[in-house]
């Protein structure tokens, strides 16, 4: 089968090139043409459409390298909605009777893809690599520089050299114009790829430094760069993305480092609650 013809464009890095049985192949056919049908769809509905079984989509997910169809699905709503205008998503998403309910409701779903998405050995290897780094640079913009504050605040108070970029243009080059062997630049690019950020990671990735990227996207720009990757839905309520699966990432993988270096996160902590006190930065 072709993958290159028209409508392809919105997964042209998942589908172009890739060699396909016929009948995974008019799967792949069911989700180029149908993207809205394909980011929300049961699977019955999408084997059906492609007059196959059910485990022909699984496979067909498998062999264009995903985990399964959940995970795959998971990737085609995330660029579907990327695709679509914000006012548009607004509409997709509908109202609600209660968004406290549905945010909580939308959250923990995101948080449960999230733990079938990423291999705790992966987590693991993240961990360790972290804890072994010379350097470490966050990077993340918009609402996503909320998580990456709080990897970089944390991780220093733990006693990591671990610094914060949410800034692009000249600030995010003199960020990491210096890296190299050694050093890693932990990448939080959720929804819209930002072309600044992930030229900059290319850049430190080309000089040596090691990338930890944190995404909702299995595919493209970032995780080829990427000497690790974990993966995490977004989707929110609204126009807007949701932090929490991310933040909850950056908590595990916060944990993992206190744990790779006990003595001195202990150390670090408690020269910080002395500098809070001598300070006198808290009213209590």
């Amino acid at each position: 089968m072709d993958l290159n013809g028209p409508g392809v464009d919105w997964l042209d890095d998942i589908m172009a090139g890739t060699a396909l049985p016929k009948a995974q192949g008019r799967v792949a056919e069911v989700i180029i043409r149908n993207p809205q049908l394909a980011s929300y769809a049961e699977i019955a509905e999408i084997a059906g459409r492609a007059e196959v079984n059910n485990s022909t989509v699984v496979r067909t997910a498998q062999n264009l390298g995903f985990q399964g169809w959940p995970d795959l699905q998971r990737e085609l709503r995330s660029r579907y909605l990327v695709k679509i205008s914000t006012e548009d998503t607004l509409v997709q998403h509908g109202e609600h009777i209660s968004p406290l309910r549905a945010a909580l409701a939308r959250d923990m779903e995101n948080l449960r893809l999230t733990l079938d998405a990423n291999d705790p050995a992966e987590v693991d290897a993240a961990i360790a690599t972290l804890a072994a780094a010379k350097s470490i640079l966050v990077l993340g913009h918009g609402s996503y520089a909320a998580p990456a504050g709080v990897m970089a605040h944390l991780g220093a108070t733990m006693g990591y050299p671990i610094t914060l970029e949410s800034r692009g243009g000249v600030h995010l080059v003199t960020s990491t114009n210096t890296l190299g062997p050694g050093d890693v630049v932990v990448v939080i690019n959720i929804w819209r790829s930002i072309g600044q950020m992930i030229a900059a990671a290319e850049s430190a990735h080309r000089a040596g430094a090691t990338i930890l990227a944190i995404s909702d996207m299995r595919r493209g720009r970032l995780a080829a760069i990427a000497e690790h990757l974990l993966v995490v839905p977004s989707e929110g309520i609204a126009f807007f993305q949701s932090v929490t699966a991310t933040t909850s990432v950056v908590y595990a993988l916060l944990a993992g480092m206190q744990a790779a270096h006990p003595e001195r996160s202990r150390e670090a902590i408690r020269r910080s609650q002395q500098l809070w006190a001598d300070l006198d930065i808290h009213l209590d």
